[in-house]
C-alpha cells in the first residue's frame, strides 16, 4: 500500500526512514568534497604519472560496479574501461584466500567472502587496474591485486584506510586511495538481514570522486576537480530542490515517486551515460523500494523489449469503454516507459533543469500545426529535433497505450547531467520505499 499523504509529512517521513536514508543522500556533496580533499592527502596531488594506461579495468561489487559504469561512460574512447564483475568461488576454498581468516560461520553470512573476480590473459604492464570496495575486506579482491601484480599490471584501490585491501596495495607497489566510512554509515535497523552487503546511497559518490580524481590525473578522462566541486554543489542544489522539506508539487522526486506507484518501470535509456543511472536507479529501487525495474538502451532496446509492449502488463485499460466494470478490476501493476535524456541546453546560457517526470516530446512531423498568425519582429528559434529512435520510443508507446514520460537533464556536460539524473533517482527510489507498506525500510 502507498501512502501518498506521507511525503508531505515531515516528521513521518523522519519517522519511517529509520535508517537515515534521505540525510544520507543530503550529504552526497559533502562526501564528494571529503573524498576529493582525502584523495589528495592520500598522494593524489603527488602523482607523476609517465603516460595515460592501455587498458583500465575495474573491479568491485555492487557500488563498485556502478562506478565502474560510471567511470566507462565518462572515459569515451580515449581509454579502453573494462568492469570486471565477480563470480561465486567454492566456499570450501575461500578460507585459503589471503587478507582474512574466516570460518564456517562467516562463509555462510558473509557473501563476500565467495566473490572472485578473473584477469583477462591480456592484461600485462601497460595496463591498469582498479579495486574498488566500500569495505576492503573480500579476500577476491586482494587475491586480484596481487596477481595483476604478478602480470605487471598497475594497482589502484579506494578502500577504507587501513583495511586488508589497503594494506594489500601497499604491498605491491600501487596507490591506495581511502574510502570515508564515516560518509556511507547507515544506522542499522532490527530485523533486516545482513547476510548480504549492505551499502548507503552516498558510497556512490564516496567511490566515484577519488576514482574521478585519480582518472583525469592519469589523462583516462578530462574532468578536473573544479568540475568535481561543480558536481559537489550540484548535489546541494538538488538535495534542496528534493530534500522532504520541499512540498510534493515542487519536488521531482517525490512527484515521480507517487507516479511510478502501482507501475513496472521500463528504464529506457540514450546513451551509456544515462544507460549506467538507468542501472543505478533499478538497482536503488530494489534495495530499498523493492520494486523490479527493466533496464535498456536506445536504439537496442526498441527490438529487444518490443515483446513486453505486447504483454498483459501493457495496455492500460480502455477509458473510453463506458460499460466496463471498474469496480471488480484489480489493481494491476502496469508497464511504465522512463526514458532518460540528456537534451540540447537552452539558448542565452542560463540553464533551468529540466528534471520533472512530465514531458511533452514529439517529432517535428508529428507536430500540430498552429493556427496563423501575425509575423513576429522576431524569428522564433527553431526547436532541437528529437532523435528518431526518441520518437520511435514515443511512437510504440502511444501505439501499446503504455505511459511514457522523459527524465531529461539539459547540463552541457556529461559528468553534470549524470549528477543531476543519479540525485533525482536516487532520492525518487527512497521516497517510493518510504511511502511503501511493502518496503523493507518500513515498520
Amino acid at each position: 500500500m502507498f501512502e501518498e499523504w506521507l511525503l508531505d509529512d515531515q516528521a513521518a517521513l523522519t519517522r519511517a526512514d529509520e535508517a537515515g536514508l534521505l540525510l544520507d543522500l543530503a550529504s552526497a556533496g559533502a562526501t564528494v568534497r571529503r573524498a576529493v580533499r582525502l584523495a589528495g592527502e592520500a598522494g593524489l596531488d603527488r602523482l607523476r604519472p609517465e603516460g595515460r594506461p592501455r587498458a583500465v579495468l575495474v573491479a568491485g561489487h555492487g557500488t563498485g560496479v556502478v562506478v565502474g559504469d560510471l567511470l566507462a561512460a565518462l572515459g569515451g574512447t580515449v581509454c579502453p574501461i573494462t568492469v570486471l564483475s565477480p563470480s561465486l568461488t567454492d566456499p570450501a576454498h575461500a578460507s585459503d584466500r589471503p587478507g582474512r581468516n574466516t570460518t564456517a560461520s562467516d562463509l555462510r553470512s558473509d557473501l563476500t567472502l565467495s566473490l572472485d573476480w578473473a584477469l583477462p590473459g591480456w592484461v600485462g604492464p601497460s595496463d591498469l587496474l582498479l579495486v574498488l570496495s566500500t569495505s576492503g575486506t573480500e579476500p577476491g579482491l586482494i587475491s586480484l591485486a596481487q596477481l595483476a601484480y604478478t602480470r605487471g599490471c598497475s594497482v589502484v584501490s579506494v578502500s577504507p584506510t587501513g583495511s586488508s585491501l589497503a594494506g594489500a596495495t601497499l604491498q605491491v607497489r600501487g596507490l591506495p586511495l581511502p574510502f570515508d566510512v564515516t560518509g556511507g554509515a547507515l544506522e542499522p535497523i532490527p530485523g533486516l538481514e545482513r547476510d548480504l552487503p549492505q551499502e548507503a546511497p552516498s558510497a556512490l559518490w564516496g567511490l566515484l570522486a577519488p576514482v574521478l580524481a585519480f582518472a583525469d590525473r592519469v589523462g583516462i578522462i578530462s574532468i578536473p576537480v573544479s568540475s568535481l566541486q561543480s558536481a559537489a554543489d550540484q548535489l546541494d542544489e538538488m538535495a534542496v530542490r528534493c530534500g522532504p522539506a520541499a512540498d510534493t508539487y515542487s519536488n521531482p522526486a517525490k512527484s515521480l515517486a507517487i507516479q511510478l506507484d502501482g507501475m513496472l518501470p521500463l528504464l529506457w535509456s540514450d546513451g551509456p551515460g544515462t544507460a549506467a543511472v538507468a542501472r543505478r536507479f533499478a538497482a536503488v529501487l530494489a534495495a530499498e523500494a523493492a520494486r523490479p525495474a527493466v533496464t535498456g538502451m536506445l536504439p537496442d532496446v526498441l527490438i529487444s523489449q518490443h515483446g513486453l509492449l505486447r504483454g498483459q502488463l501493457g495496455a492500460e485499460p480502455d477509458e473510453d469503454d463506458f460499460f466496463r466494470d471498474r469496480t471488480e478490476e484489480p489493481d494491476a501493476l502496469r508497464y511504465k516507459i522512463l526514458l532518460l535524456r540528456r537534451v540540447q541546453p537552452p539558448a542565452g546560457g542560463q540553464h533551468q533543469p529540466e528534471l520533472s517526470p512530465e514531458s511533452a516530446v514529439q517529432s517535428q512531423s508529428q507536430a500540430q500545426p498552429q493556427p496563423q498568425s501575425e509575423p513576429d519582429t522576431a524569428p522564433a528559434a527553431e526547436p532541437h529535433p528529437v532523435p528518431y529512435a526518441v520518437a520511435r520510443a514515443h511512437r510504440l508507446a502511444t501505439d501499446h497505450r503504455i505511459g511514457i514520460q522523459e527524465l531529461t537533464s539539459a547540463q552541457p556536460d556529461t559528468l553534470g547531467a549524470m549528477t543531476e539524473l543519479l540525485a533525482l533517482a536516487d532520492f525518487a527510489a527512497i521516497y517510493l520505499g518510504l511511502a511503501s507498506s511493502s518496503s523493507p525500510r518500513v515498520r
